[in-house]
């Protein structure tokens, strides 16, 4: 068995796995997928809690804007939450590229997001016809505990 360093060594980048909708589950994360933005609403700005250094949170201070998207492919339609930058280039036939992807539970139902260790990419337009009827945001999920 070979051990490397970790200077020494560089790390084979993995080719990254696209998912499609229908295949989104609540408390996952690392999704890599293709989705054309089918609408955008953007949600009331929330701002910055007072006394908070705006130095720790990396960004200039003042309101958090806030958008949600549907977005899909050819299997299905989830609710993205775009925020800031992201709400820019949330455009209704817009196909994007979104990695490292997680889906948050929002009053029981899936949502999709990308943080700042994932990106939202603008890319070529898809061929594929967005499946509207299927959306996977209005599944209702209850947190059950196993005992046992």
């Amino acid at each position: 068995m070979s051990t490397e360093t970790a200077t020494g060594s560089a790390t084979a980048k993995r080719k990254p796995v696209f998912i499609k909708v229908d295949q989104l589950k609540p408390g996952t994360n690392g999704h890599t997928l293709t989705v054309k933005v089918v609408s955008s609403e953007p949600v009331k700005s929330v701002s910055t809690k007072p006394g908070r250094s705006s130095v720790l949170l990396a960004r200039p201070s003042g309101p958090t804007r806030i958008a949600e998207c549907l977005v899909g492919d050819e299997t299905g339609t989830i609710i993205f939450t775009a925020r800031n930058e992201q709400v820019d280039i949330m455009n209704p036939g817009t196909t994007l590229i979104l990695r490292n992807a997680k889906i948050d539970m929002f009053k029981g139902s899936m949502r999709l997001a990308v943080d700042k260790w994932g990106r939202v990419e603008v890319t070529e337009p898809a061929k594929f016809e967005v499946k509207e009827d299927n959306n996977l945001s209005l599944v209702e999920y209850e947190l059950v505990n196993v005992e046992e």
